[in-house]
C-alpha cells in the first residue's frame, strides 16, 4: 500500500543573487504548488541543489519547508550521500524538523558494490523513524541498485518503504515490480522520470 499517492514535486531551491536561498520565493513556490494539487514535497533533492548547499543550508531549507506548508502535504527531505555517516545525521535532523519521510540517493562515485549498498542504507535507515525512499539514479550517480537488492532491503528493513526510480530501464522497473518484496507489499515504486510516468 502507497503511504505517498498522487503527484511528487522535487522543487527547486530558489537563491539570490548572493547565493544566500530566496526563502521568499521558496513560499510563493510551496503556495503555487499546493494550489496546483501538488501532493508531496521533495526538497533538498538533485533538483532542489542539495549538493551545492551546506549543511547548514540544507537543514534550513528543509525546516522552513516544513514551516510553509503546514501538513498540508507530505515533506520528504533529501538526506542521501555517499558518507554513510552523514546520511544519517541529515536523516535525524530532518526528522527533528518534521520532515514525513526521507529520500537517499545511491551513493555517487564510489561505485560501492551491492552488499555495501545494501550495508549503506541499512544503516541509515537505522538512524531515523522516518519512512526512507531510496533514489536509484544510476545516470548520475554511477551506482545502479538491483532488483534483488532492493527487494532485500525492503524485507529486512521496516521503514525502507520505496524506491523513486530513474534508471530510464523499462525492464528493470519490471524486475522490480517482479520481485517478491514488491507483490508482498513491502515496497512502492515511484516513477523518477517524467516520461515514464
Amino acid at each position: 500500500m502507497a503511504i505517498f499517492k498522487g503527484s511528487g514535486v522535487a522543487l527547486v531551491t530558489p537563491m539570490k543573487e548572493n547565493g544566500q536561498i530566496n526563502y521568499d520565493a521558496l513560499e510563493a513556490l510551496i503556495e503555487d504548488q499546493l494550489a496546483n494539487h501538488t501532493d508531496a514535497f521533495i526538497i533538498c533533492g538533485t533538483t532542489g541543489e542539495a549538493p551545492t548547499l551546506e549543511d547548514d543550508e540544507h537543514l534550513e531549507a528543509i525546516g522552513r519547508s516544513v514551516e510553509i506548508i503546514k501538513g498540508r502535504a507530505p515533506v520528504i527531505a533529501g538526506t542521501g550521500s555517499n558518507n554513510t555517516a552523514h546520511a544519517v545525521m541529515m536523516s535525524e535532523e530532518s526528522e527533528k524538523l518534521g520532515a514525513d519521510a526521507v529520500l537517499l540517493v545511491t551513493p555517487y562515485y564510489n561505485k560501492t558494490t551491492q552488499d555495501g549498498l545494501y550495508a549503506h542504507y541499512r544503516t541509515i535507515a537505522a538512524g531515523t523513524k522516518l519512512p526512507c525512499i531510496i533514489y536509484n539514479v544510476p545516470s548520475r550517480t554511477g551506482t545502479n541498485i538491483l532488483p534483488p537488492t532492493m527487494a532485500r532491503l525492503a524485507r529486512d528493513t521496516e521503514n525502507i518503504v520505496a524506491i523513486k526510480e530513474a534508471s530510464g530501464n523499462i525492464s528493470q522497473v519490471a524486475e522490480l515490480a517482479a520481485t517478491d518484496a514488491f507483490r508482498d507489499g513491502c515496497f512502492d515504486i515511484y516513477s523518477g522520470n517524467d516520461d515514464q510516468v
